[in-house]
């Protein structure tokens, strides 16, 4: 098995992100062979300043390696990879126009404008298929947003191989974890968490100190019910339920027996519960992200490594492409 997956250089880095994404790839580490990209490439298609994507790159690689991305995985950004970009290219001969106007994130993300968003924010799937497709992936971890650019990846790799008559390309499985929850906001239980939330009350960072956490959940929206004995009885009281789910992950455990603990209870009880967990699990990473980021030019070497070794394992991939559409004998 090889697992491909990358995370955008905007933002920091987030609970949502951590429970959804990185505490699921520590753990694929002991299942197979990973390969983990900050993906820069992608981070051009919005509105970043050039010193801001270089910073957030080294931060969030610490942020990785700090939450237990080690040398079990391949950890690199994009950039230092060109097959990437040029695989891309390649495949932006096979993808069809049609296939990608049906992306639902390309019509969230440009909105009524859609003759003044960027050709990179139309072809961003694309670049996403040859990202998983160089390394010939044979599992992608994916969320439920992500499912249809999964799907896309498929169709593009099916195509490319029944066009030019090659099985070059296996077409990737979407690797998804039950253990991975979806994390919700900590001020609308109908929204996710999101680094691009303009409320910083919305979402735990991780780089936020103990006393941010406790405060923020502190201030989380619930309701004035106390917790009931079932966990399907929060299916209507989503802050509730996203509270519940976030305890749930951080101690590995399952919701049902979270509730089970504190039936009867009210959130005056069952929040400072719950930072105290949060606390407990994230200060670790948080102090540990502190020291790297004290040596960034050691975090840039560690992708520079990771680099090399992408390299090698993507270059027989884009050379098989090449020689497939004609560009090399």
């Amino acid at each position: 098995m090889r697992v491909v997956s990358g995370i955008q250089t905007t933002g920091n880095l987030h609970l949502g992100n951590y429970l959804g994404a990185i505490k699921n790839w520590v753990a694929m580490q002991d299942q197979g062979e990973c390969l983990f990209f900050l993906a820069d490439l992608h981070a051009l298609t919005g509105n970043i300043s050039p010193q801001e994507l270089a910073n957030s790159t080294i931060e969030m690689a610490a942020t990785l390696m700090a939450s237990g991305i080690d040398d079990r995985a391949v950890l690199f950004n994009q950039a230092r990879v060109p097959a990437h970009a040029e695989l891309c290219w390649i495949l932006n001969g096979t993808a069809r126009m049609g296939w990608l106007n049906r992306m639902t994130q390309w019509k969230d993300k440009a909105g009524k404008n859609r003759e003044g968003a960027s050709v990179g924010l139309f072809t961003y799937p694309v670049l996403q298929a040859a990202d998983v497709l160089v390394y010939k992936a044979t599992h992608v971890p994916v969320g439920e947003d992500q499912k249809q650019h999964l799907e896309l990846a498929r169709d593009i790799a099916a195509k490319f191989n029944t066009d030019y008559e090659v099985e070059l390309f296996p077409l990737p499985e979407p690797f998804i974890s039950k253990a991975a929850p979806r994390i919700m906001s900590l001020r609308d239980g109908s929204a996710k968490m999101s680094k691009s939330d303009p409320s910083d009350l919305s979402r735990i960072n991780l780089s936020d100190d103990d006393d941010t956490i406790a405060q923020k959940f502190k201030k989380a929206k619930t309701d004035p019910e106390p917790l009931p004995d079932s966990f399907d009885a929060l299916a209507e009281r989503p802050e509730a339920k996203n509270l519940v789910t976030i305890f749930a992950a951080l101690s590995d455990r399952d919701p049902q027996s979270v509730v089970a603990e504190f039936a009867g209870q009210g959130f005056g009880a069952f929040k400072p519960a719950l930072a105290d967990l949060a606390v407990s699990v994230l200060s670790p990473v948080r102090e540990r992200l502190n020291q790297l980021l004290n040596d960034r030019a050691a975090v840039g070497a560690q992708l520079a490594r990771g680099a090399e070794r992408a390299n090698t394992l993507a270059a027989p991939t884009l050379l098989a492409a090449q020689k497939a559409v004609g560009l090399q004998v």
